[in-house]
């Protein structure tokens, strides 16, 4: 999400609160620079379920990965 310095003004608690409930990433334009709101966990642990999708990814073993056969999906 994207804010002006004004907008964020009006709906600071209400932003914050977004910011710390859907860790969504808020960035605030200043001046022509961006600032960016991030919730950060104190305890810096890793939160599987913060994870945004990436559909159509590989998942898997890198070892298993790197030895794929690709040369029939391959066109110049």
């Amino acid at each position: 999400m994207t804010l002006t310095a004004t907008e964020l003004r009006a709906n600071l608690y209400r932003t914050l609160d977004r910011v710390l409930e859907t860790g969504e990433v808020v960035e605030i334009t200043r001046h022509g620079r961006i600032v960016r709101l991030v919730a950060v966990r104190e305890d810096k642990a890793f939160h599987v379920e913060q994870l945004a999708p990436h559909p159509g990814t590989l998942r898997g073993d890198p070892d298993d990965i790197v030895h794929l056969d690709w040369s029939g999906e391959w066109r110049p």
